[in-house]
């Protein structure tokens, strides 16, 4: 009945009549996602009804209304089969300003028109098959990066960015064409880093460092969410990025890791968006060639330096909140070096794996990437050699009991899912260094067979890939404790008692007759043996 009624006043009404009625069935469908399949006809008239009230010269408010309700019927693919035409469709390209003859963005009242836009073409092109070969047809993606350029350095437009990027990672993600195109022909490599920079307004120190703020306001929701969309085009564009072939190409990459480093030192509004903000960086990540992730790490300031310097021991006593920002600090410097988002990362692992839940597709991302930033870079190996497997104190305990970081990592060696055990297992293999005898001392034999079997390592060695040849310390407590370690399970067993201690004399001379009895009787069988054999 709403449809009808709508349908009848957007053929024969005038726009303020057709705005209020669109208004109302707008309010009362906003949060419709199934539709009657009895009305499916009456929806594609009023599709079609509204394209035709598009083209004529309406007010803005008008045409916000009209948007909003073509993006509520636009989420059912049915209705959208008749309606998704060339015409059509360039009809949202112009209430969008995807147009190359619109040069600016000056008009605000505009904004909610081309916004709305934005978001029926997202719905449209995810949903109809038809118009993501009308995209190619009419160069979509080259006019979505054209308005991005408009509005990179304009924050008062992030929901016209937000929607725009929203639309290009889908482009990206249902077009594998676009995404070369995007990469090389339209350079959105470095126009997206543009706009991840702009989000977190970077003010650039050195040619690969930023300057963070870690006493600073949030991202705002707007800019989160524009930096989400941005990572998530971003990983459309990268994802075939194995090798780095030009000086430029490791530049530009080397830039976009800088930023993400920048990413993962700030936050989002709440818990849930930082979370989802480090997340699609994580992923970003993955793609970067490993030789450019050395720029996650960066050499202490001279500020720095001086803090580091620092002592416990010279704050007075009542400075309890300094002492543990100077213990924080220096928890996250190694070498030299900063390892602030490195840190990070390890952090959001271990959440990742207190979850319980999503392993493949929430943990083995940032597994990965811990695991070759330590195969390739010898700092980031032995900090989180430090902060995952420290020196072994405490041995009485299974590696797999407790509540450290290592100890998670290990029940992880014996997950159900393959690819999370096999993962869980190369990471500490590699910050053992490949080396066999120190995965067992963290591991113990049973936890790692899978991985030693795998790699044809079950009898010992080490892997294939070179390390520095800096030997690894073992504490007082591990080398008194090491003689009565039980290699299979990896911890300190008491001695067994020996049974013939607390046996008397008579018990003694008793079990002893027993042994020299059945040791007879053997004798006896195998002479008979014997005897049949030679007269055979």
């Amino acid at each position: 009945m709403d449809e009808e009624r709508a349908l009848y006043i957007v053929r024969a009404g005038e726009a303020g009549a057709i705005e209020r009625v669109l208004r109302d069935y707008s309010d009362k469908h906003r949060a419709t996602f199934k539709f009657e399949s009895t009305d499916e006809d009456k929806r594609k008239k009023l599709c079609e009804g509204i394209f035709k009230v598009l083209v004529k010269d309406i007010p803005t408010t008008c045409q916000v209304s009209c948007l909003e309700v073509l993006r509520i019927l636009s989420r059912d693919k049915k209705v959208l089969v008749p309606v998704t035409t060339k015409e059509n469709m360039q009809i949202l390209l112009r209430l969008a300003k995807l147009n190359e003859s619109d040069d600016s963005l000056e008009k605000v009242s505009e904004f909610p028109v081309i916004v709305e836009s934005l978001k029926c073409l997202c719905n449209i092109v995810f949903n109809s098959q038809m118009a993501q070969q009308l995209s190619l047809e009419l160069n979509l993606a080259a006019k979505l990066c054209n308005l991005l350029r408009k509005c990179k350095d304009r924050k008062f437009i992030n929901d016209i960015k937000c929607f725009d990027l929203r639309l290009l990672f889908l482009l990206s993600l249902l077009h594998t064409d676009i995404r070369s195109q995007l990469r090389y022909e339209l350079q959105g490599l470095p126009l997206l880093t543009q706009i991840l920079e702009s989000a977190f307004s970077i003010k650039w120190t050195d040619e690969y460092e930023s300057a963070i703020d870690h006493n600073g306001p949030p991202l705002s929701p707007q800019e989160t969410d524009c930096a989400i969309e941005a990572l998530k085009a971003l990983f459309n564009v990268t994802v075939d990025s194995w090798k780095v072939h030009k000086e430029s190409d490791s530049h530009q990459f080397r830039v976009m890791a800088a930023v993400l480093r920048h990413c993962l030192l700030i936050v989002g509004p709440t818990e849930d968006k930082t979370e989802e903000l480090h997340s699609n960086a994580v992923n970003l990540l993955s793609n970067v060639p490993v030789s450019c992730l050395d720029v996650l790490i960066c050499p202490l300031t001279h500020e720095e330096t001086a803090q580091e310097a620092t002592t416990l021991d010279e704050l007075p006593s009542d400075k309890t909140a300094e002492k543990e920002t100077v213990l924080k600090k220096n928890t996250m410097v190694y070498n030299g070096m900063n390892m602030e988002a490195i840190h990070v990362l390890l952090n959001f692992m271990e959440k990742r794996i207190d979850k319980g839940s999503s392993y493949r597709e929430g943990l083995t991302p940032v597994l990965s990437l811990l695991t070759e930033c330590s195969r390739a870079h010898r700092n980031i190996r032995k900090f989180l050699k430090d902060q995952v497997l420290p020196p072994l104190r405490d041995v009485t305990n299974r590696p797999e009991v407790g509540s450290t970081v290592r100890n998670k990592l290990v029940r992880l060696m014996t997950h159900v899912d393959l690819g999370v055990k096999q993962i869980a297992a190369e990471f500490l293999f590699v910050l053992c260094k490949e080396r066999v005898d120190s995965l067992l001392k963290y591991t113990g034999y049973g936890n790692a067979a899978g991985l030693l079997a795998a790699r044809g390592l079950l009898a010992g060695g080490r892997g294939d890939n070179w390390y520095s040849e800096d030997e690894d310390t073992d504490t007082e407590e591990y080398k008194n404790a090491k003689p009565n370690i039980n290699l299979i399970t990896g911890h300190l067993e008491e001695p067994m008692p020996n049974p013939i201690d607390e046996m008397t004399e008579e018990q003694k001379e008793y079990e002893a007759m027993k042994l020299v009895n059945m040791l007879d009787k053997l004798s006896r069988r195998a002479d008979v043996k014997d005897l049949h054999q030679d007269g055979g």
